[in-house]
């Protein structure tokens, strides 16, 4: 079983690239965003916490987050590993993630950093509000504070990995297939 953590910025392509993890490796896909979406929908008594924060305009705290993930992991347990999408972000949530991994008998065994520079994210996640409608994407000053608050925050995970020797970081510039063969190539190694 192998448990792989995809690190990068907005835009980075973290999505696309686990999309591609997961059909070579066969491996579960975390991400965050459709694991909330998930919780919201079906109403469950840790979706209705996050609900609460999110109603109020707050930031969902750590704690219900891992209390998400720990139930996608229970519920989502096979023999050959997860991909975890932008999670963790913060490093009481690496921390958080570390724990609830060991209870259940296994480990990170990488954290895979696809660099990107800031003028290639704008540049990308402005293209992608184009081609998808996304509103969120249009907005310049918005995409520039998504990755200021991942730039503030990235330094501590990033740091947290490297005392354990999981770190790894790739050039996230290149085609898709190129992107994902320096991928694999960490992969299959760790």
């Amino acid at each position: 079983m192998k448990n792989i953590v995809l690190f990068g910025p907005p835009g980075a392509g973290k999505g696309t690239q686990a999309k591609k993890i997961v059909e070579k490796y066969g491996f579960v896909h975390l991400s965050t965003g459709d694991m909330f979406r998930n919780e919201l929908k079906n109403n469950t008594p840790v979706g209705q916490k996050a609900k609460a924060y999110m109603d109020k305009g707050e930031l969902v705290p750590d704690s219900v987050i891992l209390e998400m993930v720990e139930n996608f992991i229970k519920n989502n347990m096979n023999d050959k590993g997860f991909i975890f999408d932008g999670f963790p972000r913060t490093l009481p949530q690496a921390e958080g993630l570390d724990e609830i991994i060991t209870r259940h008998d296994t480990a990170i065994n990488g954290m895979i950093e696809i660099f990107v520079n800031d003028e290639e994210i704008i540049n990308r996640i402005t293209k992608r509000a184009e081609i998808e409608g996304r509103e969120d994407d249009k907005n310049v000053e918005v995409i520039e504070n998504r990755i200021n608050v991942y730039n503030r925050e990235k330094d501590s995970v990033k740091e947290y990995y490297q005392k354990q020797n999981k770190y790894y970081k790739i050039d996230g510039i290149g085609t898709i297939d190129e992107i994902f063969e320096r991928l694999c190539n960490i992969i299959d190694t760790i």
